[in-house]
């Protein structure tokens, strides 16, 4: 029973998972109709896991073309699973970036800014040094330009805080990126997310649907069922049947004493 159960349990959690994401995946991709979508998801995957049981134990008793018709139901419910995951895992990567990106414009701001006022600083140090130009005003310049370089640092150093750690939280797809990818590419860990992205859809919805069927084939081995799927090769022709009759009930007549038959069917 283990054997039944183990299968059947883990493709319900993971076609659960994949309904999941799949769903919410796709209200983000029609924000517009979020409820109608969610709706519509759930029950698309549930009669997805249906019509793959039904048409498992149904097999040899559904017409062809209800068969051609299910299983290209069933693959382009696999897509639209994957379509919805993989809109929900690049939604994610996408807000972590955006945050990353923002944080990284207000750092060059404040770069670009600090830059000016070490320039303007350098610039009245220099005159300051010139005795013919030293003046009060000057000083005046110093002490502002030093107090701004100290406001900038003071705004600089969180955001370079959040930086790091927003680097430490993409760190491990950075260095998945690397293995594969050149640095020099500017949408490099962008690549490695979507091979990651599609290496789990690969082995996320198909694999619940083979668990789905192979506990199927357990429960049917399990209670001594035939197999639903007729695996066995067709005939190359027909067979030739033979009925046999209890020697008792049917007499042989001698070849002597058969007779001609008379118009009235009677034996002479």
């Amino acid at each position: 029973m283990i054997q039944v159960l183990l299968p059947l349990i883990t493709a319900l959690g993971l076609s659960a998972i994949a309904a999941f994401y799949s769903v919410i995946g796709l209200a983000q991709i029609f924000p517009g109709s979020f409820w109608p979508i969610v709706i519509m998801g759930s029950v698309l995957e549930i009669a997805k896991l249906v019509t793959i049981s039904w048409l498992y134990n149904n097999w040899n008793v559904t017409m062809r073309w209800m068969r051609y018709y299910f299983n290209i139901a069933i693959v382009l419910l696999m897509l639209i699973t994957s379509m919805g995951i993989f809109g929900y895992l690049s939604k994610a990567h996408l807000e972590s970036n955006v945050v990353l990106g923002a944080n990284t414009v207000q750092l060059r701001t404040i770069e670009a800014q600090e830059k000016i006022a070490q320039d303007r600083l350098s610039y009245l140090l220099k005159q300051a040094s010139d005795p013919e130009k030293i003046n009060p005003r000057v000083d005046r310049d110093i002490r502002a330009a030093q107090a701004e370089l100290k406001k900038l640092a003071q705004e600089k150093l969180p955001l370079m805080a959040e930086e790091n750690k927003l680097a430490a939280e993409i760190g491990p797809i950075k260095y998945i990126a690397e293995l594969f990818y050149s640095k020099d590419d500017p949408a490099f860990i962008d690549k490695a997310v979507r091979a990651v992205i599609i290496t789990i859809i690969i082995v996320f919805d198909p694999l619940a649907i083979l668990l789905l069927i192979a506990s199927q084939q357990s429960y049917r081995k399990l209670k001594g069922l035939p197999e639903s799927v007729n695996t066995e090769k067709p005939l190359d022709k027909e067979p030739e049947y033979s009925i046999q009759y209890p020697d008792e009930i049917y007499e042989i007549i001698p070849k002597e004493r058969v007779a001609k038959f008379k118009r009235n069917g009677d034996i002479e």
